[in-house]
């Protein structure tokens, strides 16, 4: 009996995974997008960082790569401040029309490749 519970809450959480982690297939990958803006805010967490960054139309969410890939590449969280001038480029996602998951994003003259 206590197999069959475990194996029942077990099959009921992975629904609930598949939904917490998106896949790349929303967004665009046809068209790819250069933005050049400000950072008005930016999280360095899991399972991606993020940053709201304005440009001169709208301020779009940025999604980036998860802390690690970011650390291992060059790009701690320390750069990611408000105020600081980035490009990224990157897809816009399909049903949002501010969203866009970045590839790479330069700041300071230094490209930093996230995927």
């Amino acid at each position: 009996m206590r197999r069959v519970l475990v194996l029942v809450v077990l099959l009921e959480l992975v629904p609930v995974a598949a939904i917490a982690h998106h896949g790349w297939s929303s967004y665009d990958s046809s068209r790819p997008l250069s933005l050049d803006g400000t950072i008005r805010e930016a999280g360095y967490e899991h399972p991606h960082g993020y940053v709201k960054l304005e440009t001169p139309d709208k301020t779009w969410l940025v999604v980036l790569a998860p802390p690690s890939r970011m650390e291992n590449r060059g790009l701690p969280r320390e750069t990611l401040k408000p105020g600081t001038k980035a490009t990224v480029v990157g897809y816009q996602k399909r049903d949002d029309p501010v969203e866009l998951r970045a590839e790479r994003i330069t700041i300071a003259g230094k490209t930093t490749e996230l995927r």
